[in-house]
């Protein structure tokens, strides 16, 4: 029988921001619902994140933060994985985000916000019900 690839999701959180229980936590969800997840750790350059979601060819970039440099750093490693060729993988993200800010984020190409008490189930069925496969 043939195996079925698992779902690579990266968990980074970018920025000076120190608090990752949440991410951890998401890490955790989408894990136990079978995907394959590397975490970055804290304090991430958008040029680390860019540089490992290529390195550890992920599907999926799930982006945490807390610090509102969101509106700084998220375009930064959009127009990052971009350059690295990496279009194709799906990126939501997390955290403290002003709901008048998400409409620009997804116009960047984040899918999804997901903001404080979103349950964990509702991430890991956005992630299985949106993921493409990747060429």
């Amino acid at each position: 029988m043939p195996m079925e690839k698992k779902i690579r999701v990266l968990i980074a959180k970018p920025g000076l921001d120190s608090h990752d229980r949440g991410a951890k936590v998401v890490a955790r969800a989408l894990r136990d619902a079978g995907m394959e997840v590397i975490y970055t750790g804290l304090r991430q350059t958008p040029e680390q994140i860019a540089e490992t979601a290529l390195q550890e060819d992920v599907d999926v970039v799930g982006l945490s933060i807390l610090s509102g440099a969101h509106k700084t750093l998220f375009p930064k490693i959009m127009t990052l994985l971009k350059k690295k060729g990496l279009e194709d993988v799906m990126v939501f993200a997390g955290g403290i985000i002003p709901e008048e800010d998400v409409p620009e984020l997804k116009r960047i190409g984040i899918k999804e916000i997901f903001g404080p008490g979103t349950p964990t189930e509702r991430i890991v069925q956005y992630v299985l019900s949106n993921i493409s496969e990747r060429s």
